[in-house]
């Protein structure tokens, strides 16, 4: 059973920085679709950022652009999501999601909290 860990979340003033990761049990380039979500309270999970593999510009949710980055860890198996200027309305879990293609196998992390309070 392919594992998903994130880790790094945490309380963060508004205007700080966070850094995000996911460590998958099964190589990073295991996966066509490595992504990460967020999920706040009442709300739905939506897609924050995403790489494909083969090539392409990852995507970003437009509320995070030009704040948010994501980006292969090769040395250390892991994808990362530098999160930026964070603004209160970026409190929610992120998950890490791993997607192949095309059998459509979906993994998913437990999640990690992330608060951005004054």
């Amino acid at each position: 059973q392919v594992q998903l860990v994130e880790s790094g979340g945490g309380l963060v003033q508004p205007g700080g920085s966070l850094r995000l990761s996911c460590a998958p049990s099964d190589n990073i380039f295991s996966f066509n679709i490595l992504a990460w979500y967020r999920q706040a309270p009442g709300k739905e999970r939506e897609l924050v950022a995403r790489l494909i593999s083969g090539g392409g510009s990852p995507y970003y949710h437009a509320s995070v652009q030009g704040r948010f980055l994501i980006s292969r860890d090769v040395a250390n198996n892991m994808v990362d999501l530098q999160m930026n200027s964070l603004k209160p309305e970026d409190t929610a879990v992120y998950y890490c999601n791993g997607r192949r293609l095309p059998s459509g196998e979906e993994y998913w992390g437990q999640g990690t909290q992330v608060t951005v309070s004054s």
